[in-house]
């Protein structure tokens, strides 16, 4: 075990690089900021028209006013110095069934520091063995190489593959499944 593993923390939401934390209505700049970015929105979704930064404001004013409601969430991802390094969300949280997806979203600037793999772990962690989920579900497109990537680095199962469900630029592209069973996860854990 490493020196920073071995380090203890007092917060189940702060990680050996990373803490995510509730959106406050000072983000707003960050996501405004965000969006600049053309070919990460193309990779998130699809490219949205500009949006205002009064418009992202009163987003994240509503975001950070609401409660875990159906188990769903945004929380920001920042680092332990608390600089914000982009956001995750769960979406689709079936109790009954215990299944949930997420979005995930990190700036181009630190990609590829493993933010994005512990803020998914700290969430699957949190879902699989607080909330009593049983599986999550995730999607991508299919020139998203970094993220299928990142989900197969951490263990997740492709599951099947939508074709021509994504048009951008002029051309379809495919949606790549991948899923993760509780178990699976804690497999991978050990």
């Amino acid at each position: 075990m490493s020196q920073q593993q071995e380090t203890l923390t007092t917060s189940y939401w702060e990680g050996v690089n990373i803490k995510l934390r509730a959106l406050e209505p000072t983000d707003a700049e960050f996501f405004f900021q965000l969006q600049q970015d053309t070919e990460r929105n193309r990779l998130l979704d699809f490219l949205h028209p500009p949006h205002s930064r009064a418009a992202l404001e009163d987003w994240v004013r509503e975001k950070a006013k609401r409660e875990f409601k159906n188990d769903a969430f945004q929380w920001l991802i920042e680092t332990l110095a608390g600089d914000p390094v982009g956001s995750i969300a769960t979406q689709t949280c079936n109790s009954r069934d215990g299944t949930f997806s997420y979005a995930l979203d990190v700036a181009r600037e630190h990609q590829r520091r493993g933010y994005a793999g512990e803020a998914i772990v700290m969430v699957l962690r949190y879902y699989f063995q607080e909330l009593r989920y049983q599986k999550v579900n995730v999607a991508t497109q299919s020139d998203n190489a970094a993220t299928i990537a990142l989900h197969e680095h951490l263990g997740f199962t492709h599951e099947g593959t939508q074709r021509r469900m994504l048009f951008q630029q002029g051309r379809y592209f495919d949606l790549v499944l991948f899923g993760l069973t509780k178990e699976e996860f804690e497999g991978n854990r050990r």
